[in-house]
């Protein structure tokens, strides 16, 4: 099936209105149609906002309005408690769309210098993209419970080109350069930057783009800006933070995952209108894993669908 263009949305920055719901539809994280806001049911604002619950799994509080709740779901509609229906260590809460997210099958298909040069088969595909030595090869073996699909390299920066798997197939996983790799010539770090964002804005089947952010460490400037530049864009996005199994002594000044991520929230707060969608993940302990994958479900299933 050849799935045509969908228009993006222009909702995604931050904008100097109230808040908007609880139940408003993030649509802006979502590449879907435009026709959609047009049937979709938001409740009415109040005045207060209900206290905070903890993400399963962690200790970090999140406000209801900072949930990630997909489109078509309505959290009051059910009496099933709102804490047993938000994947664990994150702000993203499940809809009727998270079905067939096992993978049963990967296979790398292959690299791409352009965009130009990647698959025309028409099928969904989430990209994943992060700082070199954020662990992206090791999350993308992860999920396929591969050791060896995507090549890991105790050297940052290897990957160089645009790498599709398919993945059932019926999807494809991407794995993108990273940035911000000090030991690579500049002429080839730019062209890295060139023929990743030209991905992002004209690849008509990317759903959302995955940013991996080392949440074992303070959150870098680098980092902040890609995912500021991916707002002022309109592109889908779900932050991914990794390396969340590393532990830092309090002692030495440093500060636990939890505490980096919700760091990382506040400072990018003030660029997008609804908060992003994030999940909480380690390699070495798989902890994230399934969460990924029911949430790229739900994203994937809604867009096609739509």
């Amino acid at each position: 099936m050849v799935v045509t263009h969908l228009p993006k949305l222009h909702t995604h920055f931050f904008i100097s209105t109230p808040p908007p719901s609880l139940y408003t539809h993030h649509l802006s994280l979502l590449r879907i149609p435009k026709s959609t806001l047009t049937t979709a049911a938001a409740a009415t604002s109040s005045t207060t906002h209900p206290p905070p619950i903890s993400t399963p799994d962690t200790h970090i509080q999140i406000p209801l309005q900072n949930l990630f709740v997909p489109p078509e779901t309505d959290i009051s509609a059910t009496s099933t408690p709102l804490t047993a229906r938000i994947l664990k260590g994150s702000n993203i809460v499940l809809s009727k769309y998270a079905n067939d997210a096992q993978v049963v099958q990967a296979e790398f298909v292959k690299s791409s210098v352009s965009t130009e040069d990647c698959p025309s088969d028409g099928l969904p595909e989430f990209a994943l993209v992060g700082r070199s030595n954020v662990g992206k090869s090791s999350l993308l073996n992860s999920l396929v419970r591969r050791k060896r699909l995507a090549l890991t390299s105790k050297k940052p920066g290897k990957t160089q080109c645009i790498n599709h798997f398919r993945i059932n197939d019926s999807w494809y996983l991407v794995d993108l350069p990273g940035y911000g790799y000090a030991a690579a010539p500049q002429e080839l770090r730019t062209d890295w930057n060139k023929f990743t964002k030209d991905y992002f804005q004209s690849r008509s089947t990317l759903v959302s783009v995955f940013l991996l952010v080392d949440a074992s460490i303070p959150a870098k400037k680098i980092d902040l800006e890609y995912a500021s530049w991916l707002g002022e864009n309109q592109i889908p996005m779900t932050l991914i933070f990794t390396k969340c199994d590393k532990r830092k002594k309090k002692k030495n000044g440093g500060k636990r995952p939890e505490e980096n991520v919700e760091d990382f929230q506040g400072l990018i707060r003030d660029f997008f209108q609804t908060a992003p969608p994030w999940i909480m993940t380690s390699s070495v302990t798989n902890q994230g894993r399934d969460e990924i994958l029911l949430h790229m479900a739900q994203l994937r299933n809604y867009w096609l669908k739509h």
